[in-house]
């Protein structure tokens, strides 16, 4: 497994595995096969209500915690400063864990700034191994820098064929920041498994559509947290180091961009009041 070292020196896995929309009763099981297919890496939030499902499956795994990396995310009605530090001592119950490799910030609205402090404290005390954001922009992104003593180790956002956000990596390229891509798969919109450009370079390696798809990221030295329940998805989305994508490749899957967003507009205002009004918890 190819590894990408952060910008305060913690190593974190290049290919891990998302549970977003993994209903909760089938977490721990999908989980656990995972583990059986290599996956050290797991991405879960509290706003995804399965972090206690996917302890479950760590806790009863052979694997040593030290070779595991889990990432969790705190949702925007907790960002006041005190709210974080509950928030956080929550999930690290829920997970059953001592430690949390990669604490993100689940979106750029509400008292982030706060939010962020409460994360510094953290990982000052050890708590948290790595922090960093969800979906900030690069204006959002630079504005939190300059402000705060802990620049982000990560900005996980949406990143897939149709949605390439070159301008985002250049600039966390430029920051010292990792790039994480959410939705590389782009949810499945615009057909794009039986794209016929990802599916002739995909014929031409003998490879899935989804694989090269992560190849294409990786290439691009973006971390991949692909999701999917089915274990042969699973396998192929793991196993992408054994080829490589030509330069003509690469450009070709570069034409697929349009420049926007698939699934949601971050920027749309009905979008911000909802993600900025919803609740997790009472």
């Amino acid at each position: 497994m190819k590894d990408v070292r952060l910008n305060n020196g913690v190593m974190m896995p290049a290919v891990g595995f998302g549970v977003y929309q993994i209903p909760v009763d089938e977490t721990e099981e999908i989980v656990n096969k995972a583990l059986e297919v290599g996956y050290r890496m797991f991405d879960t939030a509290s706003a995804y209500f399965n972090e206690e499902q996917v302890g479950k499956a760590i806790a009863s795994s052979a694997i040593k915690r030290e070779e595991l990396f889990i990432t969790t995310k705190l949702w925007v009605q907790d960002y006041e400063y005190e709210d974080a530090l509950k928030a956080f001592d929550l999930s690290l119950h829920k997970l059953g864990l001592d430690y949390i490799d990669l604490y993100l910030l689940h979106k750029p609205y509400g008292n982030y700034y706060a939010a962020w402090r409460a994360l510094e404290k953290l990982y000052k005390e050890g708590l948290i191994r790595a922090i960093g954001i969800t979906s900030f922009s690069n204006e959002r992104l630079l504005d939190l820098c300059l402000h705060n003593e802990v620049k982000p180790a990560l900005n996980q956002i949406e990143t897939n064929p149709f949605f390439q956000q070159h301008s985002a990596n250049a600039f966390l390229k430029s920051e010292g920041i990792a790039h994480e891509a959410w939705a590389p798969f782009a949810e499945g919109k615009n057909d794009i498994f039986n794209n016929e450009v990802l599916k002739r370079i995909a014929e031409n390696h003998h490879k899935s559509v989804g694989s090269v798809i992560l190849r294409w990221l990786n290439q691009r030295n973006i971390v991949v947290i692909p999701k999917t329940v089915r274990k042969e998805r699973m396998i192929e989305n793991f196993n992408i180091f054994d080829f490589t994508l030509s330069d003509d490749e690469m450009q070709a899957i570069a034409a697929l961009n349009t420049g926007s967003s698939p699934i949601y507009d971050d920027m749309d205002l009905p979008t911000v009041r909802f993600i900025s009004s919803h609740r997790i918890h009472d």
